[in-house]
């Protein structure tokens, strides 16, 4: 399983991806997220799916760009030579892997900015190669395993958040993912887009040792946030406890 966030801001991108990768019946670390930059803009993505499609694919997606003479104008520009990468994958493997009853899968999250572009873009490309752009109104996607993140950034998370707190939320939607998914964790690769410099990123590895004080601390606060709540709305229940049969 995989954990993959990408944030769409106001101020920029902010993507946030596991590095465990199931082989077998072992984990190794792999990293799931690469970026390029330009001298006329920039580009991240992040994968889930089957490791072999993704490093075949982001192998034919180097090439390309190593071999393409005009630069990208649009981020959507180079989400289609992608997604070109990914058909020319499946066209090569998806029938020798369905024969071996193993499903062709690559899921993507994909932002960036160029030259033409607005603002920051994000979009999500599937297995066959089309794509969605992620919007404002729900400023987030998840590939991978989405169930134990998604209620944290559906509450808290708003496209006019700072990065700073998009940064907080994230990670701990990734930390809640890590504990409830035995598939999902540790090494955490994080990408910015600085909203001050449009065309860099900056990007971070938390090693274990780095998480673990936090992660510790949103648990402690979790616990003491739930029992400091006012219990008053708790009373009729309360109250059938104490009667008797």
């Amino acid at each position: 399983m995989t954990f993959c966030l990408g944030m769409r801001l106001k101020d920029g991108l902010v993507g946030i991806a596991d590095t465990r990768v199931t082989a077998g019946n072992e984990y190794i670390t792999a990293p799931k997220l690469s970026k390029y930059e330009f001298n006329d803009g920039a580009c991240f993505l992040m994968t889930s799916g089957l490791r072999s499609v993704r490093d075949k694919t982001i192998t034919y997606f180097e090439r390309l760009i190593e071999n393409r003479q005009e630069p990208f104008a649009y981020t959507y520009e180079a989400v289609n030579a992608l997604s070109s990468c990914i058909r020319q994958v499946a066209k090569e493997d998806k029938a020798a892997l369905e024969e071996n009853g193993t499903t062709f899968c690559i899921n993507v999250l994909f932002g960036g900015r160029f030259q033409s572009d607005s603002t920051h873009k994000l979009y999500k490309i599937y297995s066959e190669g089309n794509w969605i752009e992620i919007g404002e109104g729900t400023p987030y996607h998840i590939i991978g395993a989405s169930g134990y993140g998604k209620p944290i950034l559906d509450r808290t998370l708003k496209f006019t958040d700072p990065i700073s707190f998009a940064l907080k939320v994230g990670c701990l939607a990734f930390d809640s993912t890590r504990i409830s998914a035995a598939d999902v964790g540790l090494p955490v690769d994080i990408v910015i887009f600085l909203p001050d410099e449009p065309n860099r990123m900056v990007s971070y590895r938390y090693e274990s040792e780095n998480f673990k004080e936090i992660s510790t601390l949103w648990q402690a606060r979790l616990r003491t946030s739930i029992d400091s709540m006012d219990a008053n709305w708790l009373t009729p229940v309360l109250d059938l406890m104490k009667k008797k049969p």
